[in-house]
């Protein structure tokens, strides 16, 4: 049986090019922490214990890590150092050691997996994930001789034959359990920032007589994240692998590039996707599905066989069953819509519940905040509402129920009722030319006087 995993990550990094006050790690990449990607990619592999380091007082930092535990690095003196603070947890973990930084997040589970099951054929006490970079000036150079690691050397330190060596080093690194406590405790700072390095461990298994391995990743997977245009930079990268996972399972999409996904976002079979659509946190989309070009979606469940917009917004709190058509320039709001409602045109319906089969005609607005609090509207099934209606909550109507058009409905609807809520019309024959006479020299009036009065200046 093979000895559980468990990973080590390391999230006390200040990141102080990022110019804000909140933690690095807590940036959001595809409307999620940074550092929840790394956590989401590490528990893929089913370790027996996750372990955060993070900096003193960062406590929103640690909660993002809950229900993992973290520990403390009470001082900045390094990777190593940061890497030693959790060995406390480890006590007693004789299997491999996964550490990982929590400012990578487009590090995949596929090669985490790929470098433990490396170390463990190879039986390594050290193996370190690298990649062949384009421009490997910033990073260090992993030295590799006959398949053993031989050395990471900073790019500082490289001499000219090292400086040619395009194999770089990720940060990565995979260490045995049972060997880590001895390893991590022999790293010295005798180094001119006087830091505990971490990569000093390949040198010390070594010369330790073990094996050091490194194992090659994609160059993609490595972006570093120091600033807000890195940070920019790996939303793209991150974009992209959402987009490409989401039409290898069945979504079709006009134009990906200007499709923004979140990293939860969820898709049934056949979901079109129209150009210029966002999808916030929490949404599902059910099959055969069509999301016109201009949405902006957030916090719903979407049924099967749905069309929605172009121009539609949904906020968070909404439900869409099967068969619905929400049209252009259509808001809801904290609202479910039942099976086959639809609301095809220019409306608002916040805190609402739509019955089955009902149409909410053009311009309607379900009235859902009285100035001091927010109010629902009922609306049954097969029931009609005619268009420029204004619906002023906490309102029922009830099942197969007819608003005429431009009604300003206040009191319940009874099932099966008709219900008008607008002034009678009055019409005065032969009055139009007189009106508009008068209104023209009233316009003609205040046209002189402005003259005047810009003349006197």
């Amino acid at each position: 049986m093979k000895s559980p995993i468990a990973v080590v990550v390391l999230a006390a990094g200040a990141g102080t090019r990022m110019k804000s006050r909140l933690p690095k790690v807590l940036h959001r990449l595809a409307n999620r922490p940074m550092v929840a990607h790394v956590l989401a990619n590490a528990e893929a592999l089913k370790p027996s214990l996750v372990v955060g380091v993070v900096a003193p007082g960062a406590t929103g930092v640690a909660e993002a890590f809950a229900p993992h535990p973290t520990v403390v690095q009470t001082k900045p003196l390094g990777t190593g150092h940061a890497a030693r603070a959790a060995l406390g947890a480890l006590k007693g973990h004789d299997g491999p050691v996964l550490v990982v930084f929590g400012d990578a997040p487009l590090v995949t589970t596929a090669s985490l997996r790929k470098l433990v099951a490396a170390c463990r054929k190879a039986g390594a006490a050290v193996g370190v994930l690298g990649f062949v970079a384009r421009d490997p000036t910033p990073y260090g150079r992993l030295i590799v001789q006959d398949g053993e690691l031989v050395k990471i050397v900073e790019s500082r330190d490289a001499d000219a034959t090292e400086r040619t060596v395009a194999f770089s080093n990720s940060g990565v690194m995979c260490i045995d359990g049972r060997l880590i406590a001895s390893l991590l405790g022999a790293i010295r700072n005798d180094n001119a920032k006087r830091e505990f390095y971490l990569t000093d461990a390949v040198r010390l298994a070594r010369e330790a007589g073990r094996r050091a391995i490194a194992v090659a990743g994609d160059e993609a997977e490595f972006q570093g994240i120091n600033s807000r245009a890195e940070l920019a930079a790996a939303e793209q990268a991150l974009q992209q692998r959402l987009r490409a996972a989401a039409m290898a399972g069945g979504v079709t999409m006009t134009d990906p590039g200007t499709v923004w996904l979140s990293a939860d976002t969820k898709f049934g079979t056949d979901v079109t996707i129209g150009p210029n659509v966002r999808f916030g946190p929490g949404v599902s989309v059910g099959s055969d599905t069509v999301i016109n070009a201009f949405c902006d979606i957030e916090g719903v469940r979407i049924g099967r066989g749905v069309l929605v917009g172009p121009f539609a917004r949904i906020r968070p709190g909404s439900e869409v069953a099967d068969g619905v058509h929400i049209g252009n320039f259509v808001e809801l709001k904290a609202t479910r819509m039942a099976k086959g409602a639809k609301a095809n045109h220019l409306a608002y319906l916040g805190d609402s519940d739509i019955g089955a089969g009902s149409n909410i005609g053009a311009g309607t607005i379900a009235v859902n905040y009285d100035g001091y609090g927010k109010h629902r509207t009922i609306i049954g099934a097969d029931v009609f509402i005619g268009s420029n209606s204004s619906l002023v909550a906490p309102l029922k109507v009830g099942r197969g129920a007819n608003v005429t058009a431009g009604s300003v409905v206040t009191e319940d609807v009874p099932a099966g009722a008709l219900a008008f809520g607008r002034a009678r019309q009055v019409t005065k024959k032969g009055r139009a030319a007189a009106l508009r006479a008068k209104l023209k020299d009233r316009a003609a009036a205040l046209r002189k006087a402005a003259a005047e009065r810009s003349g006197k200046k």
